[in-house]
């Protein structure tokens, strides 16, 4: 027999009025925030590749701190991941039965905490050590992605809001050490295979610079 905590109790009313909406609302948005909910993780790869792109030309230390967000991404999945094993939620469409939007999964895919929601709130706050602009694009689509776990039946609130620390968390305690003196090891890995990944060619930065000092 496979024991799991039940977190109905905790906000599980607020979890079934939001289910209730859901059916109240046109369906092009309920199909919209579902669509949002399955593929807008993709944003974010997106994302990091732009914010890199970007950082190379800036400097080997600039592209360094752009290559580790995929990695705070995947470290927060992980750390999520162990945080589901322990606490054993189940779903909140088992313990309350009710039919939100998303197929209720199978028992022993716990709730707690939100794997969406981590991955997004991780690589949100990784990637304000980028680009504060992108920083704030990322951050507005991880609340999107927390609210759309909760609107599709997903996740209760808690589980959304834990998720969205966790992965929070976990990029600020990374990324704030490496933040702080990124260029001693970028130095290192430029003698590497690596150096392609952390600096612009040269002829790419010229073209760069002529686009910037060519009036308008």
């Amino acid at each position: 027999m496979m024991y799991a905590f039940d977190g109905s109790s905790i906000d599980g009313s607020a979890y079934t009025d939001v289910v209730d909406l859901t059916h109240r609302v046109p369906a092009w948005l309920d199909s919209l925030i579902s669509a949002w909910s399955t593929y807008g993780l993709g944003l974010f790869a997106v994302l990091m590749v732009v914010g890199w792109w970007r950082a190379r030309r800036t400097g080997s230390g600039a592209a360094l701190i752009a290559l580790v967000v995929p990695l705070v991404v995947v470290l927060a999945f992980a750390v999520n991941s162990v945080l589901k094993l322990m606490v054993r939620e189940d779903r909140p469409c088992q313990s309350l039965h009710v039919s939100p939007l998303e197929a209720c999964p199978a028992p022993g895919d716990w709730s707690f905490p939100s794997n969406h929601t981590a991955i997004a709130a991780a690589a949100a706050v990784a990637l304000f050590f980028v680009s504060r602009r992108i920083g704030h694009t990322a951050l507005v689509a991880a609340g999107a992605m927390a609210a759309s776990r909760l609107w599709v039946g997903a996740h209760y609130p808690h589980d959304v809001v834990a998720g969205f620390i966790v992965g929070a968390l976990v990029a600020s305690v990374t990324m704030i050490p490496l933040s702080r003196r990124p260029e001693d090891l970028a130095g290192r890995l430029e003698t590497t295979p690596l150096r392609p990944l952390l600096r612009a060619s040269a002829a790419g930065q010229d073209t760069a610079a002529e686009r910037t000092s060519t009036p308008a």
